[in-house]
């Protein structure tokens, strides 16, 4: 499989070229820093100029284009670099595979999980309709900046993804600092969810549903198990050998952090329906497993 992935320079990507390549797969990255390797072209992220012709060439599109939301403070500005950073390199996309004298056979769109909204009743899936808040509405623009592939004949597949859990980057190595430095504890109430997914599965069901010809549409890309934060907390500072003890109040985080604060204080409970359904079989189900083998 000849494949391109935009944003393919983060950590997600990164791994995800990796694992391709080391399969014999052709991997081309298009990335807004500075080429670093081969296989690499550097775009603007909103236009088709110099690289749209290679969609001619490829099996398989993966967007995974989207300034992190762990950038902090959630200004106005801000939030509008998290619009755009999504929006516009999906719509450069569409339009390039829609200009295409061959199209692709598969084209893969990153989300997140926070569609369902922070907070609700019952477990979501990928049936629940999507909530109304900033974060909830920002998945709901950015899966529908590529909706024109389906219409073009292309299979769709969006990942709706949770907190990705790696030594690599990402916002669990920061989430974990205070367990390291002794003063591991919840966040808030520590009753809200904590969707995880080990980034070894994160890439495994990428790569699933790139290659089963009989997947379409929205999957919750997390593992099975019902984690709250508490929970969470409490397993990183079990595995790390660390004390569980300084709580940190919501109103604090609130105080610091300013609406970021939600990232860690809210998240409501979700299941990977689809993807168990569809076959898929997780390397890493529990929380403890995950968390050995990355502080191993």
């Amino acid at each position: 499989m000849k494949v391109l992935i935009a944003g393919g320079s983060g950590f997600i990507g990164s791994a995800l070229a990796q694992s391709m390549r080391k399969d014999g797969h052709q991997v081309i990255v298009l990335t807004r820093q500075t080429p670093k390797t081969p296989g690499q072209l550097r775009w603007d992220g909103k236009t088709t100029g110099g690289w749209a012709h290679l969609i001619n060439e490829v099996d398989a599109v993966v967007n995974l284009a989207g300034f992190g939301l762990d950038h902090w403070p959630w200004t106005a500005s801000q939030k509008k670099r998290f619009f755009d950073s999504r929006i516009l390199p999906g719509l450069a996309l569409a339009s390039a595979i829609k200009d295409a004298s061959r199209r692709p056979r598969v084209f893969l769109q990153t989300s997140g999980i926070n569609r369902y909204g922070l907070r609700g009743a019952g477990i979501a899936d990928e049936s629940t309709p999507p909530a109304e808040d900033f974060l909830a509405q920002l998945t709901v623009h950015w899966e529908a900046a590529t909706q024109l592939v389906e219409e073009l004949g292309v299979r769709r597949v969006i990942t709706r993804n949770a907190v990705v859990l790696s030594s690599r980057g990402g916002l669990f190595p920061l989430m974990a600092l205070p367990a390291r430095l002794f003063f591991g504890g919840r966040f808030g109430n520590g009753t809200q969810a904590m969707p995880w997914i080990h980034l070894a599965d994160q890439v495994g069901a990428i790569r699933f549903l790139l290659e089963n010809e009989n997947t379409h549409g929205a999957y919750n890309l997390i593992a099975p198990a019902q984690t709250s934060n508490a929970d969470f907390m409490k397993t990183v500072a079990k595995v790390l050998r660390r004390p569980y003890w300084f709580h940190v109040p919501a109103f604090l985080l609130r105080l610091v952090l300013g609406e970021m604060s939600v990232l860690l204080t809210e998240g409501r409970y979700s299941q990977p329906k689809r993807l168990l359904e569809a076959g898929y079989r997780f390397q890493f189900e529990t929380l403890e497993g995950a968390l050995q083998e990355i502080f191993k």
